[in-house]
């Protein structure tokens, strides 16, 4: 049976469900029951750590954190893209069809303070963009995005979505930017989201489907192979000819 799972530990996480935040019993007791060593055990809790299933701190033991999704995909897509940064590609165009097959689902399930947050975030992307010196609304692209899928219960679609936007900072793309092309890009968000604010879903869908054809024609980039760990980018500053390279 263990070897069906590839590691006993994550077989005793499936037979054990344990709820997210709660604590399991101390590595050495595990270790016994599972009949390994504490040196063995330790081995199999990093790869469940890796996958987001638990949590181990030194003083707090090992924590449940519940099926992520997101997590266990991200930690194989970060080695594809540190082995070929094109994967990102066709990632990509997997997240696009996820979006555009969920969005109507999605988009009716947004609450009050949703939209609210929404609109916030056209709001604070034009000033950054307007501003000097004129910034890159990363971090507002990321959440605007993420938010309209917020309220989806569907663990999967959720993960895609999130493991895609780490792959973006991965790759760079939220240090790179054409001033005229972030500027169509956040028309067609705007557009988004009034749509949604005045319920015309299918609209908002439809503009939606036109954004991500838009990123086809995003400036390629040259890309170097990627580190396996991502940073966040949040508000670059642009340089003066008002395209970021670095």
């Amino acid at each position: 049976m263990a070897k069906e799972w590839g590691s006993d530990f994550l077989r005793y996480l499936a037979e054990r469900p344990y709820a997210a935040g709660e604590r399991l019993p101390p590595i050495a007791e595990i270790a016994s029951e599972l009949g390994l060593s504490v040196g063995k055990l330790r081995e199999q809790l990093e790869v469940a750590r890796e996958l987001g299933l638990v949590d181990i701190r030194p003083k707090t033991g090992i924590r449940s954190l519940g099926f992520s999704f997101h997590q266990s995909l991200w930690a194989s897509l970060r080695i594809a893209l540190a082995l070929d940064p094109g994967h990102f590609d066709q990632f990509e165009s997997l997240r696009h069809c996820v979006e555009g097959a969920f969005f109507l689902e999605a988009a009716r399930l947004l609450q009050p303070e949703d939209k609210t947050r929404l609109h916030e975030l056209i709001r604070r992307a034009w000033q950054l963009l307007q501003g000097e010196p004129i910034q890159i609304p990363h971090a507002e692209h990321r959440e605007l995005h993420l938010t309209v899928f917020s309220r989806l219960k569907n663990p999967f679609v959720r993960g895609i979505l999130e493991a895609y936007w780490d792959a973006y900072e991965t790759v760079g793309l939220n240090l790179y930017a054409d001033y005229r092309f972030l500027n169509e890009v956040w028309t067609y968000h705007e557009r988004m989201v009034n749509l949604i604010l005045s319920g015309d879903f299918d609209a908002a869908h439809t503009t939606l489907v036109e954004h991500n054809a838009l990123l086809l024609k995003r400036p390629k980039l040259a890309r170097a192979r990627p580190s396996v760990g991502a940073g966040e980018g949040k508000g670059e500053s642009m340089p003066a000819r008002r395209r970021v390279t670095g």
